[in-house]
């Protein structure tokens, strides 16, 4: 270390693991501390409930950067070690050993936890949580053709196992509270779509129920709905959501609600402390509120701008979030940040499974789904970008190019990068 006091990051996250590299890649020449509860390199969660899960993709390709990178660009990993308190006035950090660490600014990417409803017989053997590696890894040991599976909640991470096990040859039931999978999201008319493309796949589901009990003598054997339903089972995976892991700022000044809060840049309400990623609760210039994503697209562009913040490079981050699912032979992805819509406009045919489902508000996009048309998803970014007024006969009519109803879609390249 030199004189100063090092830069640290709490939390080896993929946003964590992106603002390290963001520092070296902007030129930071002082020290850098990333700072990990896990054990492991920091690492991508979506293969966790998808190709890792099903066993087609190794750890290794998982993972943010090599072991190798963060030699190379003197970032000192401090795995398997977790931070209980942040004391700002002091500037430092201080582990659950009681070891204290001094710091110069200081960047939260904690992440978040799987939410824990008190449910009787929720600690059985054979419950299991889906949120980091070691938690995929129990999940794949219990992947044998012909098992039974109960999978509770279909929002993305309940959906995406339900089917990697179905892929497995698992059997699987899955329930879920609302009308339809990510019902929030995708409202009844495409959530049933999904629902259907569940059913085509072999897996039954329980709509507008949820779970009382789990039974067994030692492991889980049963699960038992509120609806009264009785459900054999070899094992379970619980998706019920996450809450923010901000208890270390408790206390402090920081200002916490629904997450960390911070400003267009990253910044908290304390100086020289930023937070990223899921635990982040941003104000976006574009829809002008706040919001908390827990996506991929997110960790990665948050976290590299909180890097930039913290060198005194802070742009206002106003990326219109984006995000991607696979289930099946299933392509579904996301644009926006709607929470309620007065029309819904479908370009495509919802029978044919290959759509863009446009939900507006004051006729304006507030949110874009893409199934099976992740290309065309693109050209909606600048209207989303711009908070266009659309024609909603326009938006619908697939002889019109959805570049001519808004900006140049040029200016989409710097807002987002979609996979194919």
């Amino acid at each position: 270390m030199n004189d100063r006091d090092p830069f640290v990051i709490v939390g080896a996250s993929l946003a964590g693991g992106t603002a390290a590299a963001t520092l070296r890649e902007e030129g930071f020449e002082g020290d850098v501390m990333l700072i990990g509860a896990e054990a492991h390199l920091p690492y991508e969660r979506p293969p966790m409930s998808k190709q890792y899960l099903r066993g087609e993709v190794s750890f290794e390709k998982t993972l943010v950067r090599p072991a190798a990178f963060y030699e190379a660009n003197r970032i000192h990993l401090l795995l398997g070690a977790k931070v209980t308190r942040v004391a700002p006035a002091e500037r430092m950090v201080e582990l659950e050993t009681g070891r204290r660490i001094r710091y110069e600014k200081l960047l939260i990417t904690t992440g978040g936890r799987n939410r824990r409803f008190p449910i009787p017989g929720r600690d059985l053997e054979g419950i299991y949580d889906l949120r980091a590696v070691d938690d995929a890894d129990a999940i794949r040991a219990e992947i044998v053709p012909g098992r039974k599976a109960v999978v509770v909640g279909m929002g993305f991470i309940g959906s995406e196992v339900a089917a990697s096990l179905r892929q497995q040859g698992v059997e699987v039931l899955a329930v879920h509270p609302s009308r339809t999978p990510l019902f929030r999201v995708l409202g009844e008319e495409v959530g049933q779509i999904m629902a259907q493309v569940h059913r085509d796949h072999g897996v039954e589901t329980i709509f507008e129920d949820t779970v009382a009990a789990f039974e067994g003598t030692r492991r889980v054997e049963c699960v038992v709905t509120k609806g009264g339903r009785r459900i054999a089972c070899d094992f379970a995976v619980v998706g019920v959501g996450i809450e923010p892991n901000v208890d270390l700022v408790a206390g402090t000044g920081i200002q916490t609600e629904n997450g960390i809060l911070v400003d267009e840049r990253c910044g908290t309400s304390v100086e020289g402390v930023y937070a990223a990623g899921d635990v982040a609760n941003h104000y976006h210039p574009v829809f002008q509120r706040r919001m908390r994503v827990e996506h991929w697209q997110n960790a990665i562009k948050q976290g590299a701008a909180a890097a930039r913040s913290m060198l005194d490079k802070a742009r206002p981050y106003d990326e219109v979030h984006w995000f991607w699912s696979d289930q099946y032979d299933v392509n579904l992805q996301y644009a926006g940040a709607h929470t309620t819509w007065d029309r819904l406009i479908v370009r495509g045919s919802l029978g044919e499974r290959r759509f863009l489902a446009f939900y507006l508000k004051e006729s304006r996009i507030e949110g874009v789904i893409a199934l099976n048309r992740g290309k065309d998803l693109r050209r909606s970014l600048p209207l989303i970008k711009a908070r266009a007024v659309v024609d909603p006969t326009r938006l619908q009519d697939e002889g019109e190019d959805l570049r001519s109803l808004g900006p140049d879609m040029r200016s989409a390249k710097a807002h987002v990068e979609c996979r194919p």
